[in-house]
């Protein structure tokens, strides 16, 4: 059985490769094959495209390396479930709740009447300054 031959580069591999290379070209690199003027003429010296023509004649010095991730002979292990009953969650969110309330201030509405006060004061406290 013959298996299919395989694409060289993937698509977004001979993107980088064209990019790579027309920046190159760009640049003024030497081109790394022999194209006459009238061939740049009709490419209208783009770099892009020159890239396009080396990369499909197989000049181009640019390889990928492509690692395969390793192979784990192990089995991952489950952790052991533990099962927790309603009534020890119930426990654990009302000692929760008792640390809050102890801990945090309660906070209070503020009347619309209050709060005008307190920015009439603000206003007054920096225009004096």
């Amino acid at each position: 059985m013959e298996q299919k031959e395989e694409k060289k580069f993937t698509k977004y591999e001979t993107a980088r490769i064209l990019g790579a290379r027309a920046l190159q070209i760009a640049m003024n690199a030497p081109l790394l094959i022999k194209l006459t003027k009238e061939d740049l003429e009709r490419v209208k010296y783009d770099s892009l495209k020159i890239a396009e023509i080396e990369f499909e004649s197989g000049v181009l010095p640019i390889s990928v390396k492509k690692p395969f991730p390793g192979r784990k002979a192990d089995v991952l292990k489950r952790a052991k479930e533990t099962k927790i009953s309603d009534e020890k969650i119930e426990e654990k969110e009302a000692s929760e709740e008792e640390e809050i309330a102890k801990e945090g201030e309660i906070m209070t509405l503020v009347n619309p009447e209050e709060e005008a006060d307190e920015e009439i004061v603000d206003d007054e406290g920096e225009e004096g300054e």
